[in-house]
């Protein structure tokens, strides 16, 4: 990747990316941690090819953070295309990562259902609350689609974490009419098993009254539901049948979305996306643009009045047109981070954001990853890790200059490096005491003709903190 502005580099926190590519990947696939000046502090390979972790973060469980992620197959893959594009194969599955970076939970959906990649959030009561994906059977033809065709359904499902029990399960097709959706029941075609993505629910929130925020991209709206009840409280944007009678708060020309994901809710009365703006199916299967630019966006919403306006808009410079995925994150230092969604970029702007005639105001941070790599969602983050797998040490010979290489995937802690030396594998003294570390592998030169190496990592106090194996120069 490559650090394009960097305005903030004692920011704390690190980002957090699940880096990709829907062609030719760009090094490996998996998730990944990286500073301010985009050294990465850790990453972690999917096992297969075809495989992706997506929605990569950090989130609290039992009070203690950890790292979540699904992990499965999306259609769109190479040699998958049964489903409408980012649908999930049967396997999915979601990792909860402790600060040692081993696998303490994995969660999976139920009934029937498979773990959807957009969303999994650990609630404040311990659960897991995430959307769920599978496809039902319908005749399409009223719609526009075959008659032997399939709906990909989606709906949420919350698990509690301790007992593995299904607490809550809301299926979107009980709700809401076909007919709303803006994708096309034409794009339902043999390239993707006749499966029809009508809804496309692409993210979740919570707010304190325990309400869910469901965004639906394909619909152009976002959904508040009543828990227990399943209820649908309020709609914003969107179209509405006739036979749908919650409140539709409709959003004023400036604040009008589509395409869009990650709907947060930011207080009572206001909500963050990551408006697309862009791209339906036609029925020959290419995108159908709307207007508009793929921007950061912060609405007002007005209950009682029944619309929303815009507060604050993030653009990029140069502009992009996402067609698929995105996030917007506020951070505690009120700034906004986001993640430019199937374009190759990240970016970091001051909380008052900026506006599509100067994108590049309140500029903090930008990011373009490397090659083709995009990433679903970029967040920063605090966190400490302490890997259970120990320091990995290498040393050669090069020009007559004995180099000693020093690495620890996932160690935060480590502020400097010491080298140990000798001939004999048993007996090594140090020759190099404090080496301070750069990036995620240190190289150090070494004095004297030893053959045998290690490495010991220290912490900003000089105490060991990891030894890693003793290795022979080669």
């Amino acid at each position: 990747m490559s650090v394009l502005t960097n305005n903030v580099p004692n920011e704390p926190g690190y980002l957090f990316t699940a880096p990709y590519a829907e062609g030719q990947p760009t090094g490996q696939i998996g998730a990944s941690i990286n500073d301010n000046a985009g050294n990465p502090i850790w990453f972690k390979a999917v096992p297969g090819e075809g495989m992706e972790n997506l929605d990569f973060r950090v989130q609290q469980l039992n009070g203690k953070p950890v790292l979540t992620t699904w992990q499965g197959t999306a259609a769109g893959a190479p040699g998958y295309n049964n489903l409408p594009e980012a649908a999930p194969e049967p396997g999915a599955c979601y990792y909860i990562y402790d600060q040692a970076y081993n696998v303490i939970k994995t969660v999976s959906a139920q009934n029937g259902w498979t773990g959807d990649v957009h969303e999994f959030l650990i609630t404040p009561q311990n659960t897991a609350l995430f959307i769920t994906f599978k496809t039902v059977s319908k005749d399409l033809s009223q719609y526009g689609g075959p008659s032997n065709g399939y709906v990909g359904d989606y709906g949420i499902q919350e698990i509690d974490l301790n007992s593995g029990n299904l607490v809550f399960s809301w299926d979107m097709l009980d709700h809401v009419s076909l007919s709303d959706s803006n994708e096309t029941a034409a794009s339902a075609n043999s390239s993707n098993g006749n499966v029809w993505d009508v809804f496309h629910m692409n993210s979740l929130d919570l707010n304190q009254q325990g309400q869910i925020l469901v965004s639906s991209r394909n619909m152009w709206a976002g959904y508040t539901i009543d828990r227990p009840s399943g209820n649908i409280v309020w709609q914003l944007g969107g179209k509405q049948q006739s036979n749908e009678t919650w409140p539709l708060i409709k959003p004023n020309s400036s604040a009008a979305f589509s395409w869009q994901h990650m709907m947060r809710y930011r207080g009572p009365n206001q909500i963050s996306l990551f408006d697309d703006a862009c791209c339906g199916t036609k029925a020959d299967g290419s995108n159908e643009k709307q207007n508009g630019q793929t921007r950061g966006l912060l609405l007002n919403i007005n209950q009682q009045a029944k619309t929303a306006s815009t507060v604050t808009t993030m653009y990029h410079s140069p502009a992009v047109e996402a067609t698929s995925q995105g996030s917007v994150q506020l951070l505690p230092s009120s700034s906004w981070l986001v993640g430019w969604g199937d374009q190759p970029y990240y970016s970091e702007y001051g909380h008052s954001g900026n506006t599509s005639s100067k994108p590049k105001g309140n500029l903090q941070y930008d990011v373009h990853l490397a090659g083709s790599n995009i990433t679903y969602r970029a967040f920063r983050d605090t966190w400490v890790g302490t890997p259970s797998t120990p320091p990995k040490a290498a040393a050669q010979t090069a020009n007559g200059q004995l180099t000693v290489y020093a690495s620890w995937n996932g160690s935060t802690q480590t502020a400097a490096w010491q080298v140990l030396a000798g001939n004999d594998a048993n007996s090594l003294s140090v020759v190099v005491p404090n080496a301070k570390r750069h990036g995620f592998e240190t190289s150090i030169p070494v004095p004297g003709s030893a053959t045998n190496f290690q490495v010991k990592a220290l912490d900003a106090s000089g105490n060991v903190i990891g030894t890693s194996a003793v290795v022979q120069k080669s």
